[in-house]
């Protein structure tokens, strides 16, 4: 190791951009002589990977350094706040959470369906209330461009349920996760977070919301096109309501 820091500091830099966020942070805590070097734009231009010009344009961010930007963009609200874009702080791959008000909600503009409101607890200015309807589909799309290449992606719907929820008690819907409409993984869930501890059902987040994922897929470089996620139920005719959606949520898997 003592090895390592005698190298020159072009190529200390260069090591450290082949590493993560958290081995570069690391390292400075540990070897006081590189962290003048695993502070520098060379390595945290590329830790924030080639496509992410267009993002910091589009919030309008202008900050003094590469490594101030990285810890910025998490998260941060575009396209006019209806999206937002965070960096997964283990690997430095690009998330996204789609919000309500980017996603294609069936009666979504009708308010005897479907109210939209403010929540403090949201990153968003809107989210959906579902008032009363009996067919549930929402629909979410975004480019594979935007997305890191050759990385394994889950959706999850990140939602609530005001104390008035009816009508989702133990009633299977279906999440469907696929590129331009072909192909994809279709999957049984469920929106009652009372169920079974299983991946069926909701886990809470630390933010208080819950979520349920309704699908993956692998982004492969090259293979450019439109993701589509989908929650729709396997039949109409119940009733339902008191359903709150923040948004859906598309991040790497662990362990990706």
């Amino acid at each position: 190791m003592a090895n390592f820091f005698l190298l020159p500091e072009d190529l200390i830099a260069k090591v450290l951009s082949l590493t993560s966020p958290p081995d570069v942070g690391r390292l400075t805590l540990v070897a006081s002589t590189v962290r003048s070097v695993a502070d520098s734009d060379a390595v945290w231009e590329t830790l924030l990977q080639k496509h992410y010009h267009g993002v910091v344009s589009q919030a309008q961010l202008i900050l003094s350094s590469k490594k101030q930007l990285y810890f910025k963009l998490c998260p941060l609200l575009i396209s006019g706040g209806k999206k937002s874009f965070w960096l997964d702080k283990w690997s430095g791959k690009k998330c996204y959470m789609l919000a309500a008000r980017d996603l294609s909600i069936i009666w979504g503009d009708t308010p005897r369906f479907w109210k939209w409101d403010f929540l403090q607890e949201s990153r968003f200015t809107e989210v959906a209330e579902l008032v009363n309807v009996c067919w549930l589909e929402i629909r979410g799309k975004i480019d594979t461009r935007m997305l890191s290449p050759d990385t394994t992606y889950a959706a999850h719907l990140v939602f609530k349920l005001t104390p008035e929820m009816y009508g989702f008690e133990h009633r299977p819907v279906e999440g469907w996760v696929g590129v331009g409409g072909r192909g994809g993984e279709t999957r049984t869930v469920y929106l009652d977070p009372l169920g079974e501890n299983s991946d069926q059902y909701p886990k809470e987040r630390e933010d208080g919301w819950f979520e349920i994922e309704l699908g993956e897929f692998f982004n492969r470089s090259g293979e450019d096109g439109k993701l589509e996620v989908c929650l729709q139920e396997l039949k109409s005719g119940m009733w339902k309501g008191g359903l709150i959606v923040e948004g859906i949520e598309i991040r790497p898997k662990e362990n990706n």
